[in-house]
């Protein structure tokens, strides 16, 4: 679950950067096809949503190795 939240993550913090340059990842080309308004709720969300992930399964893994008494 880390490591998807973290994919997500950069994933819509790099689309983001990118729109500002006039560019864009293949992998999310088709959310500018929904208009500009719907193409930032996305980026936002998958930087929402991958950061919550990203924590939960760091919080997980932590919980995982520490020693059980």
């Amino acid at each position: 679950m880390k490591q998807i939240g973290g994919y997500m993550f950069f994933f819509g913090a790099g689309s983001i950067i990118l729109s500002f340059m006039q560019m864009e990842f293949i992998l999310l080309s088709w959310i500018s096809l929904w208009g500009e308004q719907v193409a930032w709720i996305i980026r936002i969300a998958l930087i929402v949503v991958g950061g919550f992930l990203w924590l939960t399964g760091k919080k997980m893994e932590d919980q995982d190795q520490a020693p059980q008494q």
